[in-house]
């Protein structure tokens, strides 16, 4: 049987797209550290490696991209919807594992000259994260390890945050806290399992 150049070169690709599609599902039972970098150990590399450049600490970013994006690598804000039914777009423009927006994503991009980088990839996402974290520290004076500051300052915007919004917001107050908490679990989890 003979095979056109064109066919095959479909074929070939149908077959890339099928297997270079990514998993970006979350891993199983989210509230154990240990439990996540078993099944995904790219993660606990990824984060490594963004806290020996920015100095985030591992269980800030983990608590941080569990509040965000619950480790789904191509989350996306829920849509909106003009009269209750007729689609009109998404809430924002974050995406990904950080969920960073558009703009900041774009920003970090120049900065760190990281072209190709992608939201939907763990290792660009924790890079992404601990770049803006680090720069936190910078203009703000928050330190690394304080998760429920650094979440407040990531949610809000370094602007935001020095304007004091999120005190307006008791709501994100207590995200902020829940994601602190979850810093220090994470942090004890994986102190016990020997993975920090």
């Amino acid at each position: 049987m003979k095979v056109s150049g064109k066919a095959l070169r479909l074929a070939i690709l149908l077959l890339l797209v099928s297997c270079g599609g990514g998993n970006y599902s979350a891993p199983r039972d989210l509230d154990n550290a240990c439990s996540i970098v078993e099944q995904r150990p790219q993660y606990l590399d990824a984060m490594k490696r963004a806290e020996a450049r920015w100095g985030v600490p591992v269980p800030v970013q983990m608590a941080t991209i569990y509040q965000e994006s619950k480790f789904i690598g191509n989350a996306k804000t829920p849509r909106k919807y003009a009269l209750g039914f007729i689609p009109a777009g998404r809430r924002s423009s974050a995406y990904g594992y950080s969920q960073a927006l558009d703009g900041t994503w774009d920003d970090y991009v120049e900065a760190t000259r990281s072209f190709g980088a992608r939201r939907n990839k763990i290792e660009d996402a924790t890079d992404f994260m601990g770049w803006y974290m680090d720069q936190s520290e910078r203009k703000l004076g928050i330190s690394k390890w304080d998760a429920a500051s650094q979440y407040l300052a990531y949610h809000e915007g370094h602007g935001g945050y020095s304007r004091g919004s999120h005190n307006e917001k008791a709501w994100l107050l207590r995200v902020a806290a829940e994601v602190a908490q979850r810093a220090d679990q994470y942090q004890m989890q994986l102190i016990a399992c020997g993975r920090i």
